[in-house]
């Protein structure tokens, strides 16, 4: 007898833009730099990483995110008043958008909202969104007295197409929502995604300057996940940790198959070992691609870890995890 309509499962929509976009992204080149040039672009070598580091301390990181905020909105603010093309079009000193991304650029950098490509790429999608709704209910002689509905649909927008680009930006969603409602921002036109887009240039560059004098950052350039497969290969140009994961994967899977012996064998493939004796594993944040970084490095913090046992899978506060990601950790705990 068929299940009931309420009863029945609902079907799952999801769509990641990665799975068919990161194969034609070239592997990172930032380990071919040279060592001063590549630490301030955020790369660290594995050894880096493993060497012990003091902790920094919340008063330090405070520290560097006044000295950062300062610095950066400072800059933005001198070539708004000493650049003619700016002054001459009454481009605003500095978009309202850039102080709440200035907080996550110099304060929450392990945040996937503030990495490069959240905090370019939403910027310059949310403007583009913007400008366009804000010239489509120009057309409209009541474009006043409905400039409110223009903005909200402005806001809206925004947030879906850098949530379908995976361009998560918050403070682009205030860009968005200026390109209509203010005045001097809307009358600029498509010349807004300009001093927008030099901001951000402006900022991006403070940021790793600054954060990656005693900390790290950014965490990834364009994706955690592992890129350039359609460039080098097949499995080819991929992170050691997301290797290592993809081994232990398979790991389990060779178990699997070989599971039709006594019940004392391996669910691992590590030998003969009873259930009683199975440990926990623990998966380090980076090795998952997590937006986080390992617990060894510049920052000194200690580090975050993914528990999984049998009892479940454990992951720490203030750990993002893609949902590819949690569905794996979940197929390996029921394998324990």
């Amino acid at each position: 007898m068929p299940k009931p309509w309420y009863r029945t499962r609902p079907t799952t929509w999801h769509f990641e833009i990665d799975h068919f976009i990161n194969p034609f992204i070239p592997a990172s080149f930032l380990p071919r730099f040279p060592t001063p040039i590549s630490h301030f672009l955020g790369y660290r070598s594995p050894a880096s990483q493993r060497a012990k580091k003091p902790a920094l301390g919340n008063l330090a990181i405070i520290l560097f995110a006044f000295v950062g905020v300062f610095v950066t909105i400072t800059i933005i603010g001198a070539v708004g008043e000493h650049y003619e093309g700016f002054r001459g079009r009454g481009v605003p000193v500095v978009v309202g958008s850039f102080g709440a991304a200035a907080v996550l650029d110099f304060y929450a950098i392990e945040s996937p909202l503030s990495q490069p490509r959240n905090a370019i790429g939403g910027q310059l999608l949310s403007s583009i969104v913007g400008i366009s709704i804000a010239k489509l209910f120009a057309l409209s002689p009541h474009f006043e007295s409905i400039r409110w509905v223009g903005a909200s649909l402005a806001c809206a927008c925004a947030t879906a197409v850098m949530a379908l680009t995976g361009t998560v930006h918050p403070p682009a969603g205030a860009t968005a929502l200026m390109a209509v409602l203010d005045d001097q921002v809307q009358e600029l036109g498509w010349f807004l995604i300009a001093p927008v887009m030099l901001g951000c240039a402006i900022m991006m560059c403070c940021a790793l300057v600054v954060n990656n004098l005693r900390r790290r950052f950014p965490v990834y350039w364009w994706s955690p996940e592992p890129t350039g497969e359609f460039w080098t290969g097949k499995g080819e140009g991929k992170e050691e940790g997301v290797a290592g994961l993809e081994k232990g994967a398979s790991v389990g899977k060779e178990s699997e198959e070989t599971r039709t012996g006594s019940s004392s064998e391996s669910r691992l493939g590590r030998g003969t070992r009873s259930d009683e004796t199975l440990r926990d594993v623990d998966i380090e944040a980076q090795s998952c691609g997590a937006v986080s970084e390992s617990g060894d490095d510049d920052d000194g913090e200690r580090g975050l870890r993914v528990v999984i046992s049998r009892r479940g899978v454990e992951i720490p506060e203030g750990l993002s995890l893609r949902p590819e990601e949690v569905t794996f950790l979940e197929t390996i705990c029921k394998r324990l």
